[in-house]
């Protein structure tokens, strides 16, 4: 039987990285974090937290990346978890390589999203937080297969996940294990160089937690970026998985 190659497209703090961790903690899966990052930033230019050293570490040219993600799974491992970011999925990336993949998509409140990535970086645009490269991507997907790729919501994720990832799991057809709950603190050999600066919570972490209540504000540029992501958060989360906990 051919390996599964699942992409998840994602916007930064989405829980995305705890996802992979859930993932790669199943022993039966190989994981690939932010495979683009490298091109992105040496396309784009753009100032973000070690760039340098992500562009040194990664491959720059997107045709190689996305030849790779389609091709041999790490170690012949039957499952590939392919954490993305959509935003890295530049307007001239071609798309093919992703009809070739088993794909799903991780949303968030823009609120939150927002809140959290202006305490790492304190410029942000909608582009920034993925939203409308998600909903090209998504409406593209579901056009072309007739029916509506799987939508996890973050904030509905982290109140049930078992019930989620038991749900995502049935969607592709393989089966669920509890090692997808838990899994040992500290960093990974598969995490991105980037980690550092951005990890720290992941690394903390032991499984899916909920977050505590937060009062959220935001002023300004954040609040004009959150709003504007709002009506495309809205379109997405109509078709997230709907799970009993």
């Amino acid at each position: 039987m051919s390996a599964l190659r699942i992409a998840m497209w994602s916007g930064p703090r989405n829980i995305s990285t705890a996802m992979m961790r859930a993932w790669e903690n199943r022993g039966d899966c190989a994981v690939s974090d932010e495979p683009l990052y490298a091109h992105y930033l040496a396309h784009t230019g753009i100032d973000h937290p070690m760039r340098e050293e992500v562009i040194a570490a990664g491959e720059t040219d997107w045709r190689a990346v996305t030849a790779a993600l389609a091709g041999d799974v790490p170690d012949a491992r039957p499952l590939w978890y392919q954490k993305h970011m959509s935003h890295h999925l530049l307007p001239h990336v071609g798309h093919d390589w992703i009809h070739r993949l088993a794909n799903a998509f991780l949303i968030r409140d823009p609120e939150r999203v927002v809140h959290s990535y202006v305490k790492a970086r304190a410029q942000v645009c909608a582009d920034d937080v993925g939203l409308p490269q998600e909903v090209r991507l998504f409406d593209e997907l579901a056009q072309r297969s007739g029916r509506a790729p799987p939508v996890i919501d973050a904030d509905d994720f982290l109140h049930a996940p078992e019930a989620h990832l038991r749900a995502l799991c049935a969607h592709f057809g393989i089966a669920f294990t509890d090692r997808m709950l838990r899994w040992p603190a500290g960093p990974r050999d598969s995490d991105g160089v980037w980690a550092p600066h951005w990890y720290a919570a992941v690394w903390r972490s032991t499984g899916f937690e909920a977050p505590p209540p937060q009062a959220i504000r935001l002023h300004d540029d954040a609040r004009r970026v959150a709003d504007e992501c709002r009506p495309l958060y809205e379109h997405l989360h109509r078709h997230r998985l709907r799970v009993e906990a």
